[in-house]
């Protein structure tokens, strides 16, 4: 009999790369989008897999939704990878922010207590959650303080400790993923890595002349999604609740990333990229490198695909894309 699996944020990078996970591993795929007027830009990541995955309207801020959904579904795991995405603007929607990220995970741990307890329940917290804190050896794992630098990076936070409360409250299989950051040709082009490389493939075919960015020498671990949402199954499928963060355990910068670009697309960086403060975050949140020792040894999982495979795939992609267009 097959797993059930139900993923909140089922459209999004991740959701669209686990469900196709999950059908190749003989899953059944279940999952949450919430209502919009323009169904086609809506499901775009995951029109391909159309006759394969259920699609059921809700919302996390919705438990009557919630309610209806898990108990018709009656999932084997649950996956809650949606929220407020991204980090800059969270500072300019502060109020959303929170309620999606932090009370919306309350609301969907609390039908998933009342309805299906015996499922397992995947958490995506976020490497922003450490913020301003490194250990000594500038690394951030599992047992490195939290000091959120954003409202997004706060909302995680009480998401992270309500899974956790919820698991040795109530005995639930209830897990965190720590994600570092992870990208792809389906990540949003208002996301640093796809926004430098569509530019640059845009300034590359003339159909641009500049790329605007904030803060160059922020630092980032950089992960494929394909490889980390392997890393959400294996959690969920370890013998018990636990939480671990996934990550490469190699950093760069913005400006790094931009390098590697412009020099792959023989474009002189110099003359196309402006900062504007528009960009920048009213708290910047200056490093982040993960040590996922942890899940190497206990999960057996380890990234398969490098940095520069995957800026070249972004690359590809676009350029693909904008010839099939012309």
């Amino acid at each position: 009999m097959k797993k059930k699996a139900l993923i909140t944020g089922i459209s999004g990078q991740d959701g669209s790369y686990l469900s196709e996970y999950l059908l190749e591993n003989n899953y059944e795929v279940f999952g949450i989008i919430r209502r919009n007027s323009i169904v086609e830009h809506q499901r775009n990541r995951i029109e391909q897999l159309d006759n394969q995955i259920n699609l059921e309207y809700g919302d996390l801020m919705d438990s009557s939704s919630l309610e209806r959904i898990l108990n018709a579904v009656q999932p084997n795991e649950i996956y809650n990878l949606a929220a407020q995405s991204h980090v800059r603007i969270s500072f300019e929607i502060p109020h959303f922010t929170l309620q999606t990220n932090g009370i919306g995970v309350l609301n969907l741990l609390e039908t998933f207590r009342t309805n299906c307890p015996t499922a397992k329940f995947y958490q995506a917290s976020s490497s922003e959650m450490f913020g301003r804190s490194v250990d000594d050896d500038n690394c951030q794992r599992e047992t490195t303080r939290f000091e959120p630098t954003s409202p997004y990076g706060c909302a995680k936070v009480l998401a992270y400790n309500l899974v956790k409360h919820y698991r040795f409250a109530y005995s639930l299989f209830c897990s965190n993923g720590i994600l570092f950051n992870h990208e792809s040709p389906r990540r949003g082009s208002n996301f640093v890595t796809n926004k430098v490389v569509k530019t640059a493939v845009e300034i590359k075919l003339g159909l641009k002349n500049k790329l605007i960015l904030g803060n160059m020498d922020s630092y980032r671990d950089w992960g494929h999604s394909k490889d980390y949402v392997v890393a959400m199954n294996k959690i969920l499928n370890h013998k018990e609740p636990d939480d671990f963060v996934i990550s490469t355990g190699i950093t760069r910068s913005v400006r790094d990333l931009c390098k590697y670009v412009f020099a792959k697309l023989n474009l002189e960086m110099d003359k196309h990229i402006f900062q504007d403060k528009k960009y920048m975050r009213p708290e910047e949140l200056k490093y982040l490198k993960g040590d996922s020792t942890k899940a190497r040894k206990i999960l057996n999982w380890q990234p398969k695909i490098s940095f520069e495979e995957l800026i070249d795939e972004m690359i590809d992609h676009w350029m693909d894309l904008f010839s099939k267009q012309k």
